[in-house]
């Protein structure tokens, strides 16, 4: 038999084509994997964990607007309110860490609520990755207009004398809640009493009719009962002044003691989120914060940006914890 016999017409073609293969193989390994498709590649959900029409939603609702141009992929508000923001933020943390889910989280979510709840179903800070502090807003203590109580020194005065005073609240161990039970302290009047409501709308309501004789409130949502004359301001609860209520002095100037309490607004992501995406949204959060129109808007709503820059997130959240602690602990306010 020849050795040399010359190989089968089928049999070339067939090493030709594994040849080919292998060679397109290795010159282009590309063409074998498909490479991940490019971040965003589809809508992005800013899951809100109080109900519509809160200062939270509408400044989600702002900033959710403000990233999608930049993002090139829509950025949509979902609300999922309940248990004082601990379902919606409870969501996020167990969410897939991918970039496409991010939280709105607040004082009550990231703060109180670690003391406040016997059982807390995640971690404010071992579970998150912040993207950047949104802003602050000091609380305004406002009465009824019809209110016999017209300064912080009545208010002492019939807080320190029966019957009391009642004071409302969006529930217990609610930044308004907390904020009466220092004023409480601070003055010296034991008969503070709350009223806890399920929503703050719900308390404003019965505010203004005379129910109850006062609470503390974001600006957005009493500055239109503030200039109609159904409210009247007594003060503001930060170590400032309320840009949205310039007029209004602060509860510290009154008292002479030490008096600043504010509720804060942090966009967050899972924490697995990986580093380059988290880089993306920060930026793109950063741009839109920066923005005149947006600035204006978030003034409008009482929103004040303050100066915790990304390198103190966590120390300035770690601070936090520890104040409302205190302060929870103070009130005796506790939930299931």
């Amino acid at each position: 038999m020849n050795s040399h016999a010359p190989t089968h017409p089928s049999r070339r073609i067939l090493l030709a084509a594994l040849g080919s293969i292998s060679l397109t193989a290795l010159a282009a390994p590309t063409r074998s994997f498909a490479q991940p498709a490019s971040y965003p590649s589809r809508l992005i959900r800013m899951v809100v964990p109080f109900a519509a029409g809160t200062t939270t939603d509408t400044v989600s609702r702002l900033l959710a607007e403000a990233m999608t141009v930049p993002l090139g992929q829509p950025v949509v508000v979902e609300n999922r309110p309940g248990a004082g923001g601990t379902i919606g933020s409870e969501h996020v943390a167990r969410a897939a860490a991918d970039g496409y889910t991010m939280l709105m989280g607040t004082v009550g979510t990231h703060a109180i609520g670690k003391s406040l709840f016997r059982k807390l179903n995640y971690d404010p800070q071992r579970d998150f990755a912040p993207l950047g502090f949104v802003g602050f807003t000091p609380t305004l203590l406002v009465v009824g207009a019809n209110s016999k109580i017209r300064t912080i020194k009545d208010l002492a005065a019939a807080g320190s004398s029966a019957p009391g005073v009642n004071f409302a609240s969006a529930g217990n161990g609610s930044s308004g809640h907390l904020a009466g039970e220092l004023l409480k302290t601070r003055l010296g009047a034991s008969n503070f009493v709350h009223v806890p409501y399920k929503d703050g709308g719900a308390a404003l309501t019965d505010v203004i009719s005379g129910q109850v004789e006062f609470m503390f409130y974001h600006p957005a949502a009493v500055l239109p009962h503030l200039k109609s004359g159904k409210l009247r301001a007594l003060g503001a609860s930060g170590a400032q002044r309320s840009a949205a209520a310039p007029d209004v002095a602060t509860i510290a100037e009154q008292i002479g003691q030490d008096y600043d309490l504010v509720a804060w607004f942090m966009l967050y992501a899972p924490v697995e989120t990986p580093a380059a995406i988290l880089t993306r949204l920060r930026a793109e959060l950063a741009a839109a914060l920066t923005r005149p129109d947006v600035a204006a808007k978030l003034a409008a709503s009482g929103v004040e940006r303050g100066n915790v820059s990304a390198g103190e997130l966590d120390n300035f959240t770690q601070r936090e914890i520890a104040k409302w602690a205190e302060l929870v602990r103070l009130s005796g306010a506790q939930v299931d």
